[in-house]
């Protein structure tokens, strides 16, 4: 139907709802929903995002908004130190991050960011007028039970991405990506990034984290 032209009661907003957008909504938060992942809000998560909505403020950076950047900061600390990552993730060293719109825009900017280091070491290496002569030397490395958005990733990067086939537990081990990287080093391609799967779409399963590095 065609966009309203007027202001519409309060009430008539929600009827639509109820009937228009209930009955055809995939219901991530209902208790017979088993597929995708668990469900994603709680009841301090809508408190969250309702303080974040009245502010309403864009903090992209910390000149835009300085308390909004800092409490980002230390929260991604607080995760880090939470899932047991070592000091050099966190931003009293030279980690830190940023939060993202989704785990699939995580991979791409992770994917860039490693592109981007592994370019210009090899720019400063070779002494090279254009970074972008060594793209197509690259090659990422990812399980075949990897999320789509890995290779999505890679298609946006301009990255060459190989999948490796996993062993009988659909978990990729040390020998099998170092084998790969071996054979790829010998065809004068640059292994620049792993990305492992931890929890895969299909089967739930793990790479082997340790043997992977």
């Amino acid at each position: 139907r065609e966009a309203p032209m007027n202001p519409e009661p309060w009430e008539d907003v929600m009827a639509d709802l109820e009937h228009k957008i209930m009955p055809g909504i995939t219901h991530w938060q209902h208790p017979h929903f088993h597929a995708y992942f668990p469900s994603p809000i709680s009841y301090p998560a809508v408190l969250g995002d309702m303080l974040s909505d009245i502010i309403g403020c864009l903090g992209f950076s910390w000149v835009a908004s300085p308390a909004i950047t800092e409490l980002e900061t230390i929260v991604l600390d607080w995760f880090g130190k939470a899932i047991g990552l070592p000091p050099s993730f966190l931003s009293e060293s030279n980690g830190g991050g940023v939060l993202q719109g989704s785990a699939s825009e995580c991979v791409l900017v992770s994917m860039l960011a490693a592109r981007e280091q592994a370019l210009s070491r090899l720019n400063e290496e070779n002494l090279s007028d254009h970074k972008a002569s060594h793209l197509p030397k690259l090659v990422a490395y990812c399980s075949m039970e990897a999320h789509s958005c890995v290779e999505k990733a890679a298609m946006i990067s301009l990255v060459t991405l190989r999948k490796l086939e996993p062993d009988s537990n659909s978990s990729l081990r040390g020998s099998i990506l170092s084998k790969a990287i071996e054979e790829d080093e010998a065809k004068g391609l640059i292994p620049f990034m792993v990305l492992a799967t931890l929890g895969s779409t299909g089967s739930c399963s793990f790479d082997n984290l340790e043997e992977l590095g």
